[in-house]
C-alpha cells in the first residue's frame, strides 16, 4: 500500500516537473523562433560580415550560420539548467516548509525528520534521479556528443531505478532516504525501523 501511495505522490510531482519542462519547450522554441525570424538583425548581421570577410563569401556565410546555431543550442542548454534548478528548488522548498511535496501531500505522506539540511540533501538526489542525469544527456545529445549522450542515459535509467526500487522491499527507503537520513511515513503508516531511536538497556 505505501508503495502505490509512493509511486502515486511521484507520478503527480513528476507531472508537475513535466509541465514545467512544456513550458520551457514552448519559451525555448519561441525564442529560437524569434532568432531565426529576425530578418532585420539577419541582414545587417549578414551584410557586415560579408563586407568584412575580404571576399571570403562561404567563410562568412559558415560563420554566421555557426552563430545561429551556437545561440540555439545556448537556449535550449539554459532550458534545460532552469528545469534542473527549479525542480530543485520545488522539491527542497516543499520539504522544508511543509515536510511533503504536492504529490506527497495529496496521498497522506510525509518525509520525516524535517530540516533544511536533510532537505536539500533528498531534493539533490531526488532532482537527480528525476530530471538532472537525464537534462546532462539530452544537452550532450543537442552538443553532438552521441556515444556520450547515450553513456549518461544509461546512468540516469540505473540511478532512477537504484533511487526507486528499494520502495518496494521490505525497509521501504529509496536512496534519497538513505542519504539525506530521512523516511516517508503517513496516514495509517508506521515509522520506519531506520528512523526510530535505538533501545536502551
Amino acid at each position: 500500500m505505501q508503495a502505490f501511495r509512493r509511486a502515486t505522490a511521484w507520478f503527480i510531482d513528476f507531472a508537475l516537473v513535466l509541465a514545467l519542462a512544456s513550458a520551457l519547450a514552448v519559451l525555448t522554441f519561441n525564442r529560437i523562433s524569434a532568432l531565426v525570424t529576425d530578418v532585420p538583425e539577419l541582414a545587417t548581421r549578414g551584410g557586415f560580415d560579408l563586407l568584412t570577410s575580404r571576399g571570403d563569401v562561404l567563410g562568412a556565410s559558415g560563420d554566421f550560420g555557426t552563430s545561429l546555431w551556437n545561440k540555439s543550442v545556448l537556449y535550449v542548454e539554459q532550458a534545460f539548467v532552469l528545469l534542473v534548478v527549479v525542480t530543485f528548488l520545488y522539491q527542497w522548498a516543499c520539504l522544508t516548509l511543509l515536510g511533503r511535496t504536492i504529490g506527497k501531500g495529496l496521498t497522506g505522506l510525509r518525509i520525516t525528520p524535517r530540516g533544511p539540511g536533510a532537505a536539500a540533501r533528498r531534493a539533490a538526489v531526488t532532482t537527480a534521479a528525476d530530471v538532472a542525469v537525464y537534462a546532462v544527456a539530452c544537452v550532450l545529445l543537442v552538443e553532438g556528443e552521441f556515444a556520450l549522450s547515450v553513456l549518461v542515459w544509461a546512468a540516469a535509467v540505473t540511478l532512477f531505478l537504484v533511487n526507486a526500487l528499494p520502495v518496494l522491499g521490505p525497509r521501504r527507503r529509496s536512496l534519497a532516504d538513505r542519504l539525506s537520513g530521512t523516511a516517508v511515513t503517513g496516514l495509517g503508516l508506521s515509522t520506519p525501523d531506520a528512523t526510530r531511536p535505538a533501545r536502551t538497556s
